[in-house]
C-alpha cells in the first residue's frame, strides 16, 4: 500500500502538465485561505441549527374541517385570531396541548408553548363567522373572534429597496471585473487608466541573459551597449556622449526581438517596465493616453530605468492612414501622448525606451525620428553560422545521438527563424519519443523539418492510380528541371505521399543570398513550371495540380516587371511603395496603358519559361520517365537517386563551417553537393506542391 502511494506521488510530480499550471502548488501546502469560506461555514451552521436544534417553530397549517371536527368539538381552543382578514390562528388551551404532541412530533420541531399553534385560510370573513357560529351552536362558552392587522415590514422593505440594491450591486460587479481586466489594482473602476506594465527589479529578477541569445551578434552589441551605459555611465559621458533615448527592434516574427528584451531585463541592474502595445487600448475614451502618462510617471520616479513596449505597431500606426474615414480615433490620441512623453516639452531623463515590431513600414514617422528612437536595430533571419549557434542553445536539454552534427541541422533549415528552430528541436524530441528511441537522431530532425514545412503525412488518403501517376510525373518534372538548371535550387528529396493539403511535394535547399539576378529568377520560374509542362508532355492534358506553382510564378513575374525593373519594355521603374502610403489608395501608381503593358510582359515571361520547361523535359524524357517510375515505386526519392540518373551538378558548391566560425566555399567533390549554402539571407522557399 505504501509503495502504491509513493508511485502515485512520483507520478504526480513527474506529470509534465503540472509544470505548465501556474496555480498548482508543489510545496505540499494546501490552498490559500479565502474569506468566502467563512460565509459558507456560517450559512451551514445556520441551516443545521434552524432545522435540527430549534425547539420551536411557527404554527402548523391545518384546515377548517379538522378545526371543526376535532378542536371545536372537544373544546380545546382557547381563542381564534383573524390576521389581515385572511388567516385564522388558533391558540390551544395549555392543558389540552399534550394530546396534540403526536402530530407535532411528525414535524422538525414543536411550536412555541404560547402559540399560535395552528393556522388556516378562512376565505372571506363573513363566511368564516357564519361557519364558526354553526359549529359552536348554542353553547354558552362560545369562542369570540379577535381581529388583528400585521404588516411584513421586512418584505415590504425588500421589495421596495431590493431591485435598486440589485442593480447597484450588478453595476459594481461589472465595473469591478472590467477594471480588473483592464486597469487592475485596488482602485477598481477608477484604476482603469493606470498603467498595466510589469515591473522587474531586484526583487523580480528575470533569469534570461545575453548568453541565452544565440546569433544576433550585431543587434546584441547595440543592446549590450545600452545596458553598459546604465551600469557605467561615466565611460560614455566623460567623452561628451549621451545615452540613446530609445531603440526600436525591427525584424520578421520569431527572430528574437522579445528575447533580446528579456535578456536586457535580466542583465540590467535597473527597473525594467514591460508591456504590450495592445495594453494601452481600451473601450473607454482617453484610457490609452492616461495609461501612457501613468507609465512614464512611474518610470520617471524609478529613473534610471528601461521601458519595453512589445508590438508597438498596435498604437504606433501612422496617423491619417486609418480606413475609418473621418472617425475619432482613440489610437491616434494614445500615439500623440506617447510622442509627447518620449520627447516633448518636458524632456525625459534616465528613461530608455525599447520597442519591438515586425511592421516598421506602417509606423508613424514622428515616432521613428531621432530623439525618440535614436537607433533602429534590425533583427533579421539567421544565416548559416547563426542557425548553428541557435541550435546549440536549443539542443542543450535534448538527449542526442553521437553522430548528429549541428552544421548538418543548420544546412537543412535555410530561412528558419529562431522560433522555428526551437520548434524543430521540440518536434524532433517528440518524434523520437513516439518511435521509442533512446536518443534523438538525425532522421528525427529531418522528419521534424518535413512535418513543420509540409504538414502531417496522410498515408491513408485515398488516391486513384491515375491520380498517383499524374502526381509522380508532376513532381518528377519539378525535380528534373531543378537538377538540370544552374540557378535552380538544389533538390533534397521528392515525395508523392500526401502531406498537409499537398498531394505531393519536393524539398529544396535554396541558396541564401541578399540579391537575386534575373537569370536566377528565370531558372526558378522554369523549375516551378516543370510540373505543368510534364503533365502536358506526358498526358497531353493538364490538371489543377499546378495551382500553387502558378500562383507563385505569377507573383514572381509581376515583381520582376513592376518592382525589380527587369522588363525592357516597361523599363527601369519600380511601382513598389516601401512607405506603405498607398495601402488604402484607390488608384494605381501607373496608367491603364502601363497596366496593360505590365500584363503583356508578365505573360511573355511566363510563356517563355513554359516553353523552356517543355524543351528541357523533351531533351531528357528518358531520365524524367525513369525518375517518375522510381517515384511511383518508392514514393520518396532523394538527391542521390537524381545523381544516379542525371549525374552530378557541376556548378554546385558546398559550404563548410570551420572552427573559427567563418564560412568557406569549396567546389563540389562529393555527395554533400546537394546542399548549397552561402552567407547571405533569403526567405525559405523549399517546397513545390501539387494541390
Amino acid at each position: 500500500m505504501t509503495d502504491n502511494k509513493e508511485k502515485k506521488e512520483n507520478k504526480n510530480q513527474n506529470n509534465p502538465f503540472n509544470q505548465f499550471n501556474p496555480n498548482r502548488k508543489n510545496d505540499g501546502k494546501g490552498p490559500k485561505f479565502n474569506a468566502y469560506w467563512i460565509y459558507g461555514l456560517i450559512a451551514i451552521v445556520f441551516i443545521v441549527v434552524q432545522f435540527y436544534f430549534s425547539t420551536s417553530r411557527g404554527p402548523v397549517k391545518t384546515t377548517w374541517n379538522e378545526v371543526r371536527s376535532t378542536m371545536l368539538a372537544n373544546g380545546d381552543i382557547e381563542r381564534i385570531v383573524v390576521v389581515n382578514d385572511k388567516m385564522a390562528t388558533i391558540y390551544i388551551k395549555k392543558d389540552k396541548l399534550e394530546k396534540y404532541k403526536t402530530e407535532f412530533d411528525s414535524n422538525f420541531a414543536k411550536p412555541a408553548e404560547t402559540g399560535p399553534h395552528f393556522t388556516f385560510n378562512i376565505g372571506s370573513v363573513e363566511t368564516f363567522e357564519n361557519n364558526l357560529k354553526e359549529a359552536q351552536g348554542s353553547e354558552t362558552n362560545n369562542i369570540s373572534l379577535e381581529y388583528k392587522e400585521e404588516r411584513n415590514w421586512a418584505g415590504e422593505i425588500l421589495w421596495t429597496i431590493g431591485p435598486f440594491a440589485l442593480i447597484i450591486l450588478l453595476w459594481w460587479w461589472i465595473f469591478r471585473r472590467m477594471s480588473r481586466g483592464g486597469g487592475g489594482g485596488a482602485g477598481g473602476i477608477f484604476s482603469v487608466g493606470k498603467s498595466q506594465a510589469k515591473i522587474f527589479d531586484k526583487d523580480q529578477k528575470v533569469s534570461t541573459t545575453f548568453k541565452d541569445v544565440a546569433g544576433l551578434t550585431e543587434a546584441k552589441q547595440e543592446v549590450v551597449e545600452i545596458v553598459e551605459f546604465l551600469k557605467n555611465p561615466e565611460k560614455f559621458t566623460k567623452l561628451g556622449g549621451k545615452i540613446p533615448k530609445g531603440a526600436l527592434l525591427v525584424g520578421p516574427p520569431g527572430t528574437g526581438k522579445t528575447l533580446l528584451a528579456k535578456a536586457v531585463a535580466g542583465e540590467a541592474e535597473v527597473p525594467f517596465f514591460s508591456m504590450s502595445g495592445s495594453d494601452f487600448v481600451e473601450m473607454f475614451v482617453g484610457v490609452g493616453a492616461s495609461r501612457v502618462r501613468d507609465l512614464f510617471k512611474q518610470a520617471k520616479e524609478k529613473a534610471p530605468c528601461i521601458v519595453f513596449i512589445d508590438e508597438i505597431d498596435a498604437i504606433g500606426r501612422a496617423r491619417g492612414r486609418n480606413p475609418n474615414m473621418g472617425s475619432n480615433d482613440e489610437r491616434e490620441n494614445t500615439l500623440n501622448q506617447l510622442l509627447t512623453e518620449m520627447d516633448g516639452f518636458d524632456t525625459n531623463t534616465g528613461v530608455i525606451i525599447l520597442a519591438a515590431t515586425n511592421r516598421a513600414d506602417i509606423l508613424d514617422r514622428a515616432l521613428m525620428r531621432a530623439g525618440r528612437f535614436d537607433r533602429q536595430i534590425h533583427v533579421e533571419l539567421p544565416d548559416l553560422n547563426e542557425r548553428a549557434e541557435i541550435f546549440n542553445v536549443h539542443l542543450r536539454p535534448l538527449k542526442l545521438s553521437q553522430d548528429l552534427k549541428v552544421d548538418f541541422l543548420a544546412k537543412q533549415t535555410p530561412g528558419f527563424s529562431g522560433a522555428d528552430i526551437a520548434n524543430v528541436c521540440n518536434e524532433a524530441a517528440l518524434i523520437a519519443a513516439r518511435k521509442n528511441h533512446e536518443s534523438v537522431d538525425k532522421q528525427d530532425f529531418l522528419d521534424a523539418v518535413d512535418r513543420i514545412v509540409g504538414g502531417l503525412e496522410k498515408k491513408n488518403k485515398i488516391i486513384s492510380i491515375n491520380e498517383k501517376k499524374t502526381i509522380a510525373y508532376h513532381e518528377a518534372g519539378h525535380a528534373t528541371i531543378s537538377w538540370l538548371l544552374e540557378y535552380a535550387h538544389p533538390l533534397v528529396k521528392v515525395t508523392i505521399v500526401p502531406r498537409g493539403k499537398a498531394l505531393g511535394a519536393a524539398w529544396y535547399l535554396p541558396e541564401e543570398r541578399s540579391i537575386t539576378t534575373k537569370d536566377q529568377l528565370l531558372d526558378e520560374m522554369c523549375s516551378a513550371l516543370g510540373g505543368r509542362a510534364a503533365e502536358q508532355l506526358v498526358f497531353k492534358k493538364i490538371s489543377s495540380g499546378a495551382q500553387n506553382d502558378l500562383e507563385k510564378i505569377t507573383k514572381q513575374a509581376y515583381a520582376m516587371v513592376s518592382i525589380f525593373g527587369m522588363s525592357e519594355k516597361v523599363g527601369n521603374v519600380s511601382y513598389y511603395d516601401s512607405t506603405g502610403q498607398s495601402d488604402y489608395s484607390f488608384t494605381k501608381p501607373y496608367s491603364e496603358k502601363t497596366a496593360q503593358l505590365i500584363d503583356e510582359e508578365v505573360k511573355v515571361l511566363i510563356d517563355a519559361q513554359y516553353i523552356r520547361a517543355l524543351e528541357v523535359l523533351k531533351n531528357n524524357s528518358k531520365g524524367h520517365e525513369k525518375l517518375a517510375n522510381l517515384l511511383l515505386e518508392r514514393e520518396v526519392i532523394f538527391s542521390e537517386d537524381l545523381e544516379e540518373i542525371f549525374g552530378k551538378r557541376p556548378w554546385d558548391k558546398k559550404h563548410v563551417i570551420p572552427e573559427n566560425g567563418l564560412t568557406e566555399t569549396v567546389k563540389n567533390t562529393g555527395d554533400e553537393s546537394k546542399i548549397s549554402q552561402s552567407q547571405e539571407k533569403e526567405t525559405l522557399d523549399d517546397k513545390k506542391t501539387i494541390a
